[in-house]
């Protein structure tokens, strides 16, 4: 597999067969936004595409759950520390589970390394990369030859992203401990972390030291992994990440998502609208790399696509697939093999869902001239099994899939119309059962008569 290195700009193939991955999580003050939600599904069809392919996976993601937004946050709540961020984290979870995101097998929590952070600070101090002011630990960038050479910037393009305390040595300078005499003892004075210095120590403490691969959306890039890889590189004299991939921005109906813009969109939001694996869908139908314009009606026009995968499951009668936490299964369909081939050259997303079009087009020609043919459905059957594996999507029963939105009590009360017409039926007075028929038409509901009953669906 090949990826391309945000910092090098060229496409890096994977050597090792055993990986590491790190992806910058949440600062859990508030509810997911689709940034958040974008990330993490692109970071998961890696996940899952080098899974796919045999690579063995360590993959972390992070919560920073002490963070001066938090403060505020609390101060506003009325909630301590911990009560306001497992909130938030299991509302997180909550969406990435909605969207198939495959939890991770770290999620570590910056509260929980405050001793590896206080001994990365220490290090620093210790080697004269950083010095004490009346506020903190601050970094000294200017002992940092190679400071800025992720982000290409210059010194004079990065004032408006960083910490402005008039006393620090440079501009660019950024704290490490802030003192804080509500929080944690340290040999410098009670404090807390920066928002910087918690993945650097975690990724240390995770993998033993370098991680294969560090993502995140590419808003961090500057400051974020600018300021972690400078402090990797001074205090232990290694690169932090092999390979660095920052997926692009997200943009609400052309204009980049902003909290200062009210702009924001929540996951949760965006879920009352369509079904968690629409989402992903429509999340996942640019290549990573690329901006994101978020759109209500390109969500919904996308569902048509979407829609084509679920009727050729409910022609072959598949039901539910089981995704990989509760089995793995060997990737043998010429179908799943040809996607991990593109998807192997840098997440090729785009290339490979035009193959999927066409793989479902043809399945559908297949079956038209062979309806018997039960080896050529059980083919199908396996690739599309593993295709939703891969693309993470794919997972839901069919017939329920097309009956998203649908409350209980309308389920209640179609069934009753269905049962009622049944009747109707069974003692011939047809004009009452072509009446129910128009009656559900008229609500958006669509039935098909099969020799097991009647189904019913949305009609979109």
């Amino acid at each position: 597999m090949k990826l391309l290195d945000s910092i090098l700009k060229e496409k890096i193939k994977l050597e090792k067969t055993q990986l590491n991955i790190y992806l910058c999580g949440p600062t859990v003050y508030d509810d997911a936004h689709l940034g958040h939600a974008r990330s993490s599904v692109c970071f998961d069809l890696l996940r899952r595409t080098l899974k796919a392919l045999g690579y063995k996976v360590k993959f972390a993601r992070n919560y920073t759950d002490i963070d001066d937004k938090i403060l505020k946050k609390m101060q506003e709540s009325g909630k301590n520390l911990e009560e306001l961020s497992e909130f938030y984290i299991l509302n997180y979870e909550k969406d990435m589970e909605a969207l198939n995101v495959l939890d991770p097998d770290f999620k570590p929590r910056a509260t929980h390394y405050i001793k590896e952070m206080l001994i990365l600070i220490t290090k620093l101090y210790n080697q004269g990369f950083a010095y004490i002011l009346e506020d903190g630990i601050y970094f000294d960038t200017s002992k940092d030859k190679e400071y800025l050479s992720l982000s290409k910037r210059t010194l004079e393009q990065n004032q408006s992203r960083l910490e402005n305390f008039a006393n620090k040595k440079n501009e660019s300078d950024f704290v490490l401990w802030k003192f804080d005499e509500n929080f944690y003892e340290s040999e410098f004075g009670k404090g807390r972390p920066g928002w910087h210095t918690e993945c650097v120590a975690m990724i240390e403490a995770l993998f033993k030291n370098q991680c294969d691969i560090h993502a995140g959306g590419a808003d961090l890039l500057f400051p974020h992994h600018e300021n972690e890889a400078s402090q990797c590189r001074c205090a232990n004299h290694y690169r932090l990440a092999k390979i660095w991939l920052h997926n692009g921005f997200v943009n609400i109906n052309g204009e980049k998502m902003s909290k200062s813009l009210n702009n924001s969109f929540f996951v949760k939001d965006a879920l009352k609208e369509v079904s968690g694996e629409h989402l992903r869908f429509y999340l996942l139908s640019v290549h990573y790399r690329a901006n994101f314009n978020y759109s209500l009606e390109d969500l919904r026009a996308c569902k048509k696509r979407l829609d084509k995968f679920y009727r050729l499951k409910k022609r072959l009668v598949m039901g539910e697939i089981r995704d990989f936490n509760q089995q793995n299964i060997s990737f043998q369909s010429e179908i799943a093999k040809e996607i991990l081939e593109i998807l192997s050259d840098d997440l090729n997303i785009s290339k490979a869902l035009a193959v999927l079009d066409e793989f479902i087009i043809n399945a559908n020609l297949k079956l038209d001239a062979q309806t018997k043919n039960k080896f050529l459905k059980q083919e199908l059957k396996q690739g599309l099994c593993e295709l939703s594996q891969i693309f993470g999507f794919g997972f839901l029963d069919e017939n329920l899939y097309f009956q998203w939105g649908i409350s209980e009590e309308q389920k209640a009360m179609i069934e009753e119309k269905i049962q009622a017409r049944y009747k109707a039926k069974k003692n011939k007075d047809f004009k009452q059962a072509d009446a129910i028929r128009n009656d559900l038409a008229e609500l958006g509901i669509s039935l098909l008569d099969t020799p097991n009953g009647t189904l019913w669906e949305c009609i979109n």
